[in-house]
């Protein structure tokens, strides 16, 4: 198959992420166009990265706001990770991409790659991401996708495809989670009452992931954070931690919006410079080169655990 043709049958309707289409809920305010916004760079990135030659990427990037190209070079991510398992004789746009204009948004790209592996109904086991730590973010952007676009079986029933274990099954459902806060339009009693419908077990997973959208997408007023942190509850280390993910993936980028450090102040209990720099001290008590999904799952109890210190 030509290049051309395959971006034709892989190139996505902007329409998509309406959420009225969706049924996600509408609520009044600003909420719904800020997420929506976040949801209509994704699909730029990603039909530019899809596209033969190498210039559209880097002009549509460009084009938009500056906080909103994280998750563009985000929808790239999938966009490389389609063509990289499509067309596996060239298999090196990821690496590329993530080395290349994408230098500064490495989480956002590894996450894209989960959505393209959930999109041709793969699993990230062994996927084309390049980072040996980061590559586990795939299965966060494999559960985001999959509650945004398969919501009433993944949110409304609770359902989780078959054979996942243990872990990979937590980072999917933190991507699950900033899946609900795209699904809840930011309404923090929408997203606390929504959690509280799924098993026990997940739950803390949820808030890790509703953590990390609240404070990297936004939409959520100073208010409705605080609101947010005291429905949490017990979870409110995993809001914590979800929290401080984002803030590293926006220090990385340089690009560090103010809707990123209201949420920090508030969820985190700090700014987002010492919340990203639990991340990158959590990250070197773990040996030299992390890789394993045991190193991921430690780094993310590190930092609660340097939240929890802080908030004695």
């Amino acid at each position: 198959m030509s290049p051309g043709i395959l971006a034709r049958a892989l190139r996505q309707d902007l329409s998509q992420v309406d959420f009225g289409l969706r049924r996600f809920r509408l609520r009044p305010g600003p909420a719904r166009g800020v997420l929506e916004s976040a949801g209509r760079a994704f699909l730029t990135g990603l039909n530019a990265s899809i596209e033969p030659g190498s210039e559209a990427l880097g002009q549509q990037v460009a084009a938009l706001e500056p906080e909103s190209r994280g998750f563009a070079f985000e929808g790239a991510g999938m966009g490389c990770a389609l063509l990289d398992v499509l067309l596996p004789l060239r298999r090196a746009r990821v690496a590329a991409l993530v080395h290349g204009p994408a230098a500064d948004y490495p989480h956002l790209v590894h996450v894209g790659v989960g959505w393209a592996y959930a999109r041709l109904r793969l699993r990230p086991f062994r996927s084309t991401a390049t980072d040996p730590l980061l590559r586990w973010l795939a299965w966060d952007g494999y559960g985001f996708h999959q509650g945004f676009f398969h919501t009433d079986r993944v949110v409304g029933r609770h359902r989780v495809e078959p054979g996942l274990g243990p872990g990979p099954r937590q980072i999917r459902d933190q991507g699950l989670g900033r899946a609900l806060w795209f699904c809840e339009c930011a309404d923090p009693d929408g997203v606390a009452l929504r959690i509280a419908e799924f098993p026990a077990a997940r739950q803390a997973d949820l808030w890790s992931g509703i953590g990390l959208a609240a404070t990297y997408a936004g939409g959520a007023d100073a208010a409705e954070l605080a609101r947010l942190a005291d429905l949490s509850g017990t979870f409110r280390a995993h809001l914590a931690q979800g929290c401080a993910f984002a803030c590293a993936a926006r220090r990385v980028s340089g690009i560090v919006p103010a809707h990123t450090d209201k949420a920090a102040e508030v969820l985190a209990g700090a700014s987002t410079d010492v919340a990203a720099d639990w991340t990158d001290q959590a990250l070197g008590q773990l040996t030299p080169c992390p890789s394993t999904l045991a190193h991921y799952q430690r780094w993310r109890a590190d930092i609660r655990y340097l939240w929890e210190r802080k908030s004695r």
